[in-house]
């Protein structure tokens, strides 16, 4: 079986955007189309071996290239974004961005017919089945493997942040789910997602990603679907936990956080940090992440030290502070997704609503 390994640690600082994304018509509605965009045309240069299709055939992931430079990173997910809607565009469709896409009806939708999905959809069933979810994963490289177990294990409380300030997705299956964020409780129903426990080192974490595939728990390691984990093939760190997004500018406030984020947490292992972890109780974590997900902007979230709560506001506006950032405070003085879907539904109807997330690119 495919493992990952501690040799894969190497690099500090790449990074790699993975944008899932919904294939939809000419009204914005979902269709099935990645057969036709993944398999029956071949895409643009610059997507091969960078795009595949989800488990339902409306949900299309692209992957930009290693990112050595972060000041390249815009330029990169731009061009991917481009490629898609060219690709897309030439064949009668076009491409959308949520945590959820409002009026998916997963009953009515086609899921992928790819070997992996169907064993999925046989293990896993109901949750799998329904699990119309699409998010922005990040990856930042790491030097060491021990060090990114360690950073992984410090990133915990941060995801909540990311999270409330991605809320993009408050519809599900036709209905107010009353959420900001219903994607990361309906992606929550699978096995192996939400918030991980603490991981000593690499070998704690090598020792569970082996027992889990050979208890056949997983069949293979990208069933790991933890908000945040180390990557052991791409010797990364990846942070999973952002709704999907129609505008970039939002993606890269994520990005610059993500890699900002795992820069000051390496200083701190370099330091001397390592003997020192925050071992939260996984209950106190998931009240963090709950917080975020119902409340998304207008979250009060846990401290740090758990003892008491802020509002994401002062949060945001100390985290830029610290790393020297400021593409989160934007997103955050800018009305959330979720905000803005229920106030383009109640206002101007269904075809605005699906107009407003489409995909822009360059």
């Amino acid at each position: 079986m495919e493992r990952g390994s501690r040799e894969s640690f190497t690099r500090m600082g790449t990074l790699g955007i993975e944008e899932e994304c919904f294939i939809v018509d000419e009204r914005g509605r979902p269709t099935s189309g990645t057969d036709d965009l993944v398999y029956e045309h071949d895409p643009p240069e610059i997507l091969e071996g960078k795009l595949d299709h989800e488990l339902f055939t409306f949900v299309i992931e692209t992957q930009t290239p290693l990112i050595e430079d972060p000041g390249n990173a815009r330029d990169a997910l731009l061009e991917i974004r481009q490629a898609l809607l060219t690709h897309a565009h030439d064949h009668g469709y076009d491409i959308a961005a949520a945590g959820l896409h409002p009026l998916a009806k997963w009953r009515e939708l086609e899921h992928a017919q790819k070997p992996r999905y169907q064993a999925q959809l046989d293990r896993i069933q109901y949750p799998q089945h329904r699990n119309t979810t699409a998010g922005v994963h990040v990856h930042v490289g790491v030097d060491d493997a021990d060090k990114a177990v360690w950073i992984a294990n410090e990133l915990r409380w941060y995801v909540p942040i990311m999270l409330a300030l991605s809320a993009n997705s408050p519809y599900w299956n036709g209905f107010d789910t009353g959420l900001e964020s219903a994607r990361a409780k309906i992606f929550e129903a699978l096995p192996n997602t939400g918030m991980p426990t603490y991981f000593e080192d690499f070998d704690a974490f090598d020792r569970f990603e082996r027992r889990m595939l050979e208890t056949e728990s997983i069949n293979d390691r990208g069933e790991l679907w933890y908000d945040v984990r180390p990557h052991t093939a791409h010797g990364t760190v990846e942070l999973r936990t952002p709704d999907g997004q129609a505008d970039p500018d939002i993606v890269m406030a994520f990005v610059e956080y993500a890699h900002a984020l795992v820069e000051a947490l390496a200083e701190e292992y370099d330091d001397g940090a390592s003997g020192y972890a925050q071992t939260h109780r996984r209950e106190l974590l998931d009240e963090h992440k709950w917080r975020a997900i119902r409340y998304g902007h207008d979250a009060s979230l846990l401290e740090r030290d758990m003892e008491g709560t802020l509002e994401l506001g002062e949060l945001v506006d100390r985290e830029c502070d610290r790393l020297g950032i400021d593409g989160i405070k934007d997103v955050y003085e800018r009305d959330s997704g979720a905000e803005r879907q229920r106030r383009l539904l109640e206002t101007e109807g269904p075809d605005a609503l699906c107009e407003s997330l489409l995909l822009e690119g360059e």
